[in-house]
């Protein structure tokens, strides 16, 4: 007779968990099909090996299993660093910090932060001037910070459009914007190897998605020929959208946003 306790409950609810969270990177990161594979592979190896008890075909498979985990971490090294990342810097290490800080002080210290990047971002549409602008959440984006010039500058809507002005030496790349500094620019970014990406979106958007599918940064795209805003966040793109939506998807934390 099976014994099922509240112990196997919790266990079956933690793997279901982890299964989900590993589903939502793979399909962020547009690896869903080899991970769908990974599931297939397991799940043909337990009923070869463990209900059928077929012994060739389990020795044959037991051996691919044995290596398994090399191959998973050779083949989702990428997806691997991300989790990683985004379980080291989780917003559970800073719930403390946010309960000891007043709600109506933070909201007001976010719009201060937020509005010359708002305000750049509108000016820069206007102009038609293309930009790319990284705004850093919980996960510290220090290596593609170094992929650029360094700055560490105070923020200001000035000094963002100046330096995506057409002629300025750090207009290519992007802007990385942490600690409410500019902390560097001419930066490069993944670029997203999605395939159901508009036609029309060009490198900037595809690598303000890649960087919004490596991390939990949020990545503000100034179109230079439509002068149209975007904003990649959690994997996804929202194409033309107002200044008013930018201001409000600064403001709100993404695990918060409607999907």
């Amino acid at each position: 007779m099976i014994h099922f306790g509240l112990k196997d409950a919790i266990d079956i609810l933690i793997v279901a968990f982890f299964l989900y969270k590993i589903y939502r990177l793979m399909k962020n990161s547009g690896s869903i099909a080899l991970f769908f594979g990974v599931l297939s592979f397991v799940a043909i190896w337990v009923l070869i090996s463990q209900v059928l008890e077929m012994r060739l075909m389990g020795a044959i498979l037991d051996k691919f299993i044995s290596v398994g985990v090399v191959v998973l971490v050779i083949l989702f090294q990428d997806e691997i660093r991300r989790f990683l990342l985004a379980l080291g810097s989780s917003k559970g290490w800073n719930i403390l910090s946010k309960l000891l800080s007043p709600k109506s002080n933070k909201v007001a210290d976010d719009l201060s932060y937020i509005m010359p990047i708002v305000l750049a971002a509108m000016n820069m549409a206007k102009s038609k001037t293309g930009a790319l602008i990284v705004i850093q959440q919980q996960m510290t984006l220090d290596l593609y910070i170094q992929t650029g010039e360094v700055l560490n500058a105070n923020l200001s809507s000035h000094l963002l459009e100046n330096i995506f002005f057409k002629n300025s030496p750090l207009h290519d790349g992007a802007v990385i914007i942490s600690e409410k500094k500019i902390k560097a620019a001419s930066c490069i970014l993944p670029v997203s190897q999605k395939s159901d990406i508009p036609k029309g979106l060009g490198l900037r958007h595809r690598s303000a998605l890649g960087m919004s599918q490596e991390t939990d940064a949020k990545v503000i795209v100034i179109s230079e020929e439509s002068g149209k805003i975007s904003i990649a966040e959690k994997g996804k793109l929202y194409i033309n959208i107002s200044g008013e939506e930018l201001q409000k998807r600064l403001i709100i934390p993404s695990d918060e946003q409607p999907s």
